[in-house]
């Protein structure tokens, strides 16, 4: 059965956003201006991922847009956006054990370090293969889902730090509450991870690069920006309903139906 309501996704709109929160972060006045990471988990929240990710990229080419760093909820979702042709940077967010690392190897994705068993399992396979693989490592600074607890991080990280195999490109937490303002846990868990910075050469981690601020940090305190963000649903147009913003963004779905019936 054919059905008359559909989704539209507009690409166009979805660049121009992507443009926008470039012109956002450029206005701050820091340098270096935080790098943008696309999220685009979940099929692009639904938008589309292949898609979502060629259109930044196609973006990136024009000269219109600098070139995006894309990130996945998992191995699988960032094979398939490498099946389709996307060739940005690749982040992948989730736990490696419901995965088949291969993946990241024989399709060139950055995985998460987020424990000391997943340390392991990519140091193995990275030295099974005769590689040097850059990750991230993620830090639990009170979201509590993933990531090395931030106060125990002198016991954990220091056989992750040596591995032979394994490089630390950038360090990141993920905020519980950022769209919640008031909420004192956001404050909390940005003076932890301020706090990791500090003792970032104590525990090993040079030359990273750190990133912390998803949509609602973004808008709510530039000092969560550090080295870049992660705009999820502003990317899309959709903004937290409890922050203001300066940003001028368009939604990119809209829905289409037929009209069926009308009575007076």
């Amino acid at each position: 059965m054919v059905r008359p309501t559909h989704a539209v996704v507009d690409l166009e709109r979805l660049t121009a956003n992507y443009r926008e929160i470039g012109r956002y972060l450029a206005r701050a006045g820091r340098l270096p201006v935080p790098r943008i990471i696309a999220v685009i988990k979940a099929n692009a929240y639904g938008h589309g991922a292949v898609a979502v990710g060629r259109a930044l990229e196609q973006a990136a080419a024009s000269g219109s847009a600098v070139v995006p760093i894309l990130a996945c909820a998992d191995i699988e979702e960032g094979v398939e956006l490498r099946r389709a042709g996307v060739t940005s940077p690749i982040l992948v967010f989730g736990a490696l054990s419901v995965s088949n690392l291969a993946g990241v190897f024989d399709y060139d994705l950055t995985p998460t370090v987020s424990s000391p068993s997943a340390a392991q399992a990519l140091e193995h396979a990275a030295a099974s293969r005769g590689v040097h693989l850059g990750v991230h490592l993620k830090i639990d600074t009170g979201m509590h889902r993933f990531g090395f607890r931030h106060d125990n991080l002198r016991t954990t990280l220091p056989e992750v730090v040596r591995s032979s195999h394994l490089t630390i490109e950038a360090v990141y937490t993920h905020f519980a509450t950022a769209e919640q303002y008031g909420e004192p846990l956001f404050d909390v868990q940005r003076a932890r991870f301020d706090q990791v910075r500090t003792d970032a050469s104590a525990l090993g981690l040079q030359d990273v690069w750190w990133h912390a601020a998803n949509s609602g940090a973004l808008l709510r305190d530039q000092r969560t920006w550090y080295d870049a963000v992660r705009p999820g649903l502003l990317l899309y147009g959709v903004e937290p309903p409890t922050l203001d913003t300066e940003l001028d963004l368009y939604p990119v779905m809209s829905l289409r139906s037929r009209v069926a019936a009308v009575k007076g």
